[in-house]
């Protein structure tokens, strides 16, 4: 089992985007955030989703090279909706 806070695994990202592709894909997801902010209930739901049930508190450090640091899970997700690097871990 994982802990709760932690990124999804290879497998488990692959699994969480083909289940918002099916159902809203993921670009959806990303509009979501942009139009309604982190507080936004589904917004939440699927960041918890993404990391085993806990929004990971921050800083977030990532694995981008020249921008390694965000200040929140939100502002990470926000940078990876822009970017569309979707399968950006931390």
């Amino acid at each position: 089992a994982q802990q709760p806070g932690t990124p999804l695994s290879d497998q488990e990202y692959h699994q969480f985007f083909k289940f918002l592709r099916i159902t809203i894909q993921a670009s959806t997801a990303c509009h979501l955030r942009e139009l309604y902010g982190c507080k936004n209930s589904v917004v939440q739901r699927l960041d918890e989703y993404e990391n085993h049930g806990v929004i990971p508190p921050g800083p977030i450090c990532s694995e981008l090279p020249g921008n390694p640091f965000f200040r929140n899970f939100c502002t990470f997700s926000l940078y990876r909706c822009i970017t569309k690097s979707y399968f950006l871990k931390v």
